[in-house]
């Protein structure tokens, strides 16, 4: 893992808590919520280990040494999917995931943003923020009826300020690809394309 790569990420995020992105009409699957409110206890690894919902993710994270990330960055977000959510996940797809050791980090760091990102940054705007895989995830809270988003999963529960960083619970796995790049729209104005993206 290149930390170069994983912390330029701060400068891009703070630019979501100033400027809104365009927004785009989109209708949220049904997925597994928490099954109780996560309460925070130390820092982010140990609250995850704590709850007893998260022993998929948990998992992934001693798997690829990542511990130790987790537990001493103090400006980290987490986007943490439940047991339940990888439940959803087809079994073949998790399978693969945990025997491939570099596909299981790049997979758990897509669920990380290397600045702190609360609820307020994400209401009201809608934009692509690096992960720390390098790759980008896409942050949504256009909705007019407050449900927060990442790669089209829903944030069920958000803003635990554990001892190292930030957590939001999600109610499905973020898949690289999958919500972070918007399709080509049909009805969108050119203008509301070139606000989400910069230009090469």
């Amino acid at each position: 893992m290149s930390p170069t790569r994983f912390f330029f990420a701060a400068a891009a995020v703070a630019a979501l808590s100033t400027a809104p992105f365009a927004a785009s009409a989109q209708t949220p699957a049904a997925a597994p919520a928490a099954a109780k409110p996560v309460a925070v206890q130390g820092d982010l690894v140990d609250t995850l280990k704590l709850s007893g919902q998260f022993t998929t993710f948990v998992g992934g994270i001693d798997a690829t040494n990542l511990a130790g990330l987790l537990k001493t960055n103090k400006n980290l977000t987490v986007f943490a999917p439940t047991d339940a959510a990888f439940a959803a996940m087809p079994a073949d797809q998790l399978a693969k995931l945990k025997s491939d050791k570099a596909a299981m980090q790049k997979f758990v760091l897509h669920h990380v943003v290397n600045a702190p990102v609360d609820s307020t940054k994400i209401k009201g705007a809608k934009g692509p923020v690096p992960s720390g895989a390098g790759d980008t995830i896409l942050l949504d809270g256009s909705d007019e009826g407050g449900s927060l988003k990442v790669d089209g999963a829903t944030i069920v529960q958000a803003d635990l300020r554990t001892g190292s960083g930030l957590l939001h619970v999600v109610d499905k796995v973020l898949v690289s690809g999958e919500g972070a790049v918007e399709p080509p729209a049909a009805s969108a104005p050119a203008a509301d394309a070139s606000a989400t993206a910069p230009t090469s």
